[in-house]
């Protein structure tokens, strides 16, 4: 309940979590089980205070997953950890079917979106994971003041780092606290993007 940045965008507390509970992954893996999932997308908050950012934990979470529910397929939505690449080869290691990395919205806009997060780490890192042989997604907030070239120029530069997926959706503010909706992208926008 607790993450370790302040996105502007997210609704979680900031802080320092106070426990690091390694039982979470026997749990989850019996949580899919129990549920039937056929295709289970796993996210955290961030990590930022641990050496490892969180690595060991999510790679053991896909691990009891794959045990307990040998038929159910892995999406991993998965933080930047800092560019720790130690970290992040840990978890792409367990080759879950999709590994995701939002960058969440164009360049120009990062420091206000995602004050603890760089643009060209995020691409860094989906290149990274794509060249270690993962299939890679990633997505998009549309409706925080981006221009539409930049919305172009950053499909380029997941294209160019090996983006296989990408998903693009109308941002909601959470709370009156977080960034305002700057534009309700109207659908045949959404339909432009798709088409490009």
């Amino acid at each position: 309940n607790v993450c370790t940045r302040s996105c502007s965008f997210c609704a979680v507390a900031t802080g320092r979590p106070p426990e690091y509970d390694e039982d979470e992954p026997r749990r989850v893996g019996e949580a899919v089980k129990l549920m039937g999932v056929k295709h289970c997308v796993l996210t955290s908050v961030n990590r930022d205070e641990r050496k490892d950012k969180g690595s060991a934990i999510w790679a053991e979470t896909i691990r009891q997953v794959r045990l307990q529910s040998p038929g159910t397929t892995l999406e991993t939505l998965i933080p930047d950890f800092k560019a720790n690449w130690e970290a992040l080869y840990h978890v792409i290691t367990e080759k879950p079917e999709v590994v995701s990395h939002n960058m969440e919205t164009v360049g120009r806009l990062y420091r206000l979106v995602r004050p603890q997060a760089k643009y060209a780490r995020s691409l860094e890192q989906i290149k990274r994971t794509k060249e270690f042989g993962c299939r890679t997604k990633s997505g998009i907030m549309l409706g925080l003041g981006e221009e539409k070239d930049e919305v172009f120029q950053i499909m380029d530069d997941l294209l160019e780092n090996g983006c296989d997926v990408l998903t693009l959706g109308q941002y909601l503010q959470p709370t009156r606290h977080h960034l305002p909706i700057k534009e309700f992208i109207h659908p045949d926008l959404f339909a432009e993007y798709k088409e490009v």
